[in-house]
């Protein structure tokens, strides 16, 4: 292990990754045979994670090597897939990483046009936590369009359990600054609904950064995944310092619930968890029961109303999903 180079996966695409190692050299690498194996069930590289590998090839082609070892991630956002054949070992779906070890994401919604989707929202939320990643970030855009008091009136909640929302408009450059701040030596990644501004920010971030994210995307919606193509765009060392990267992969436009069952849902909703030990019944299902804890702290205000909603006809797609497997 003493000889191989420590690296980071920047790209990858049908079956190559391409790493990027300590001094810059990005070299196109193929999993090992073991690997390849193991990633029959799951993705056992993505962009994101930290590997090893061995140099295979260096001629005018370019630098090539083999991916010996994989680190244990710090955090994985995934999601599921659809299989076919033999890919993922027979199972009707398999877990597809969209990225490895991310330090943030920025789920990035409009005040106005279009009006904030807070399910979605609230599905992305449970989505970062489940994944582990430490700064979840609501970015609020187009604040220039909507009136303060009704923007407040809608992400207050946020802040108060927790999350940090930042509130931005492209055409008056506000909040860019604060965002910069956060990037700074991160792995992260932005998402959210389409039409909210994503392309603007980017480009206030870096110039052209919004036309490299959208150059490096391609996506088959037919069946599986047959071409997909994710990477890390390295942001300008003289604004963010060193290894700063922002993630682009298809995987992000549809962040979903992975592999939660609906009675751990409660535990990824932060501000309904504080009060789940306080009820009644171990088994609560937050509808109905008496002596429910998280009903009282809804009724008193305590846990909003639409959280607690959202709760709900999220925790009922699990169930009906979880049915349609039996």
């Amino acid at each position: 292990m003493d000889s191989l180079l420590d690296g980071l996966v920047v790209r990858e695409m049908s079956g190559f990754f391409w790493v990027e190692v300590t001094d810059g050299t990005v070299y196109m690498c193929r999993l090992r045979g073991r690997l390849m194996e193991e990633a029959q069930a799951s993705d056992i590289a993505a962009i994101g994670d930290r590997v090893k590998i061995s140099v295979v090839e260096n001629d005018e082609s370019g630098h090539k090597g083999v991916i010996e070892w994989v680190a244990e991630r710090d955090s994985v956002l995934a999601r599921s897939a659809r299989t076919v054949g033999n890919r993922g070992g027979g199972d009707a779906e398999r877990e597809h990483v969209i990225i490895a070890n991310a330090d943030a994401i920025f789920f990035v919604f409009a005040a106005a046009q279009p009006t904030p989707n807070l399910y979605m929202l609230d599905t992305m939320l449970v989505a970062g936590e489940q994944a582990g990643i430490e700064n979840l970030v609501i970015v609020v855009n187009k604040i220039d369009l909507e009136d303060p008091i009704n923007i407040l009136a809608t992400f207050e909640h946020y802040e108060k359990i927790g999350y940090p929302v930042i509130y931005t408009s492209a055409k008056t450059h506000t909040g860019i600054d604060l965002v910069k701040t956060i990037l700074k030596g991160k792995i992260s990644a932005f998402t959210g609904p389409s039409g909210v501004g994503k392309t603007s920010l980017l480009n206030l971030l870096q110039p052209d950064l919004g036309r490299q994210v959208k150059q490096v995307s391609q996506w088959n919606a037919e069946g599986v995944h047959t071409t997909r193509d994710s990477a890390l765009i390295k942001l300008d060392p003289r604004i963010y310092g060193k290894n700063t990267y922002l993630a682009d992969t298809p995987g992000m436009r549809s962040l979903s619930v992975y592999d939660i069952e609906p009675e751990e849902l409660d535990g990824y909703f932060i501000d309904i968890a504080e009060y789940v030990m306080d009820c009644r019944f171990s088994n609560c299902t937050h509808t109905n029961e008496p002596g429910c804890a998280v009903l009282k702290a809804v009724q008193s205000g305590e846990i909003d109303k639409r959280r607690y909603q959202n709760y709900k006809r999220l925790r009922r797609e699990l169930e009906t999903s979880l049915e349609a497997m039996y």
